[in-house]
């Protein structure tokens, strides 16, 4: 009588490690577009259109939010409006490149409706590039401006020692919370003026 052999398959490295969706990345690839990749950390966003190549994917272009620094951004870094600006200047230098057409990739990130992931994708999309979406996970246009933010700083202000700790960003840098859709306004207004 013969004896069964175990076998068990082990999974890709990156699988293994929670890093990759290999199914969601083959249907991606598949598109035979490049991938607007939106990666977000505790502090910072970075964009990237990513073309896939045999040898490893190529990178056509990267966008870090301390760009946004340059331009004269005083809020945070990785808040629904800078990703949304982020996404803009993605948007408007992809032009540049020839780029009209991408698809999306989150990658592992939660799909979250209204987060600053899908904020970055309706800044590409007000700049020009066609990719497919649905309105239904853009966050309106107030939480886009960041007219909540500076609700919630007006709301806060009677408390100044928590005010303080929440906006010590913004009071570092010179920019009263209330003031933050005007302000999300110039900036966009200075894109625009690059383009």
């Amino acid at each position: 009588m013969a004896r069964q052999q175990n076998t068990r398959t082990i999974a890709f490295r990156r699988k293994r490690e929670g890093k990759t969706n290999y199914r969601s990345r083959i249907r991606l690839l598949l598109s035979k577009k490049p991938r607007f990749v939106v990666r977000k950390s505790l502090k910072n966003v970075v964009i990237q259109l990513i073309q896939f190549s045999p040898q490893g994917d190529k990178v056509l272009l990267s966008v870090h939010s301390h760009e946004l620094r340059k331009l004269g951004w005083k809020a945070s870094l990785n808040n629904i409006p800078a990703c949304y600006l982020l996404g803009f200047i993605t948007g408007i230098r992809a032009k540049e490149k020839n780029i009209t057409e991408c698809i999306l990739d989150i990658g592992m990130t939660p799909s979250i409706k209204g987060s600053c992931l899908y904020s970055a994708l309706k800044g590409a999309v007000d700049s020009g590039l066609n990719m497919p979406f649905s309105d239904v996970v853009f966050p309106d246009e107030k939480t886009i401006r960041g007219e909540a933010i500076a609700k919630y700083a007006k709301d806060l202000k009677a408390d100044k020692a928590r005010f303080a700790k929440q906006f010590s960003l913004y009071l570092k840098s010179g920019l009263d919370p209330e003031t933050l859709p005007a302000h999300f306004d110039d900036i966009k207004k200075k894109i625009r003026g690059k383009a």
